[in-house]
């Protein structure tokens, strides 16, 4: 029976990853995937794709309604899904390509099929021919990501009734979709068929949007969206969803009264679990918390000493680079070496346009946990580069301990702040006070003098607000 040093169950971008690091660090490493191919749900049906759709969308969109405010003349753009579609498709295929080389070059071994356990130290693989195989490992990592969840009794059937991969692939715009659930990837993939025409609706069960976002930044985010087009039903309860010959009719509560919305697909965007069906991790004891993660130590270890997990399958945000992270960290811890996750410096993006980003505490959480700070804000409108591309809504948002003036959080809405918010993760990571953002020259005229005047502002010392 071939035997490694380091078994990965997962070639998502925690596993993935995790692999190449091991295999630079001198292990004998493989890597099972179930999928046929790399990148975990990221690169096939996430983060990678949803973002192809995304900027299509939106070049779609500035053709149709804005390139003739600067004096840029065209004749009315045509949307042609099947190409836009195609396009995404092969931007995929060639990341997923890429990585297939990058564990050649690291003399990673690619297992294609489904891994569950035969034992502490054995697993097995069931290839796409039906065929097991059995293999020995010193150490091995859980990193099988996550999966949609639906309400209870509403079945995901990628046809009328989505998850976000049945939304990555539609065939036509539909004429309306309702999107239940107001967290980063349902506004995402709203956004998107916004702009490609559709009339969007979203359902969401709490009084605001985005959960866990600085409440600040989510108030004037969700203003924005309604600006654009999509309808909002807040602090309102899916009661069921059913399918008609048109489409589908969502059946919501309100104040006790309930009402009927009719559309032709329904967005299911209400949360993510962790994957870990059919592991057989019951049958070796590993321990599992009440929300299905897997439990670990600080060094990613279960309660049996050679498995570790990392990723959508333990606590913490469901992000595809915290994962990164984690796989780095455990391919060093076992190879002897250190490894470290930041958890308070883990940047968080919305790749709606404009764009949402943060690291840090909210401003709710430093209420909550009595930490004194200061805030310092400073308005896109008041940004000359924001102003000439015609993109001025949002600001920066920094909050700063009262006293030592450590940076404790940021929070931006407006242009490419999903780009911006890696000075502030870098900023924090270094202990960084806002007199030190501050007192850094920005280069003229860029999106990021907002950071610089923000910084300024946590003092009361804006110059150009």
């Amino acid at each position: 029976m071939e035997e490694f040093d380091f078994i990965i169950i997962g070639g998502g971008p925690g596993g993935y990853v995790s692999a190449i690091r091991a295999a630079q660090l001198g292990l004998n490493v493989a890597c099972i995937e179930s999928r046929g191919a790399l990148g975990g749900t990221c690169l096939n049906v996430g983060c990678i794709p949803s973002k192809a759709l995304l900027h299509s969308s939106e070049l779609y969109k500035k053709a149709k309604t804005e390139f003739k405010n600067i004096g840029i003349n065209i004749s009315e753009p045509k949307l042609d899904i099947e190409k836009m579609m195609s396009h995404k498709a092969k931007s995929v295929e060639g990341l997923t390509k890429g990585i297939e080389f990058l564990f050649k070059k690291n003399k990673v071994t690619y297992l294609k099929g489904f891994g569950s356990f035969v034992d502490k130290t054995t697993i097995s693989v069931l290839d796409f021919s039906n065929n097991k195989k059995n293999y020995k490992f010193k150490n091995i990592v859980i990193a099988t990501g996550s999966v949609p969840i639906s309400l209870p009794n509403i079945e995901i059937d990628e046809k009328i009734i989505l998850s976000s991969t049945g939304a990555l692939t539609l065939s036509e715009v539909p004429k309306k979709m309702i999107v239940i659930g107001a967290g980063y990837i349902g506004l995402e993939m709203g956004s998107v068929w916004l702009r490609l025409g559709s009339e969007v609706h979203v359902v969401e069960y709490l009084d605001h949007i985005t959960p866990g976002m600085d409440r600040e930044i989510s108030e004037n985010f969700l203003k924005i969206l309604q600006k654009q087009g999509i309808k909002f039903n807040l602090s309102t309860k899916v009661v069921n969803v059913k399918r008609n010959n048109k489409g589908a009719t969502v059946i919501i509560e309100k104040n006790g009264n309930q009402s009927e919305m009719s559309c032709d697909v329904v967005l299911m965007s209400v949360g993510r679990k962790p994957n870990t069906l059919g592991l057989n991790l019951d049958k070796i004891g590993v321990k599992i918390d009440s929300k299905g993660r897997i439990e670990t130590d600080h060094k990613y270890r279960t309660n049996i000493d050679n498995i570790y997990a990392i990723g959508d399958v333990i606590n913490g945000p469901m992000l595809a680079h915290k994962a990164e992270e984690e796989g780095i960290a455990v391919a060093e811890f076992i190879s002897g070496k250190y490894g470290h996750v930041n958890y308070d410096v883990i940047p968080g993006v919305v790749y709606t346009s404009p764009e949402v980003a943060s690291v840090g505490k909210t401003e709710e959480q430093l209420k909550e946990q009595k930490i004194p700070y200061k805030i310092g804000k400073f308005p896109f409108m008041a940004n000359s580069r924001a102003k000439i591309n015609d993109e001025a809504d949002g600001f920066v948002k920094i909050l700063a301990h009262e006293k030592t003036d450590q940076v404790l959080g940021v929070h931006m809405i407006g242009p490419d702040v999903g780009n911006m918010i890696a000075e502030m993760a870098i900023a924090m990571e270094f202990g960084a006070s806002s007199e030190d953002i501050a007192r850094t020259c920005h280069a003229h005229p860029t999106l990021a003098e907002a950071i610089k005047e923000a910084a300024l502002a946590v003092d009361k010392r804006a110059i150009h607000f």
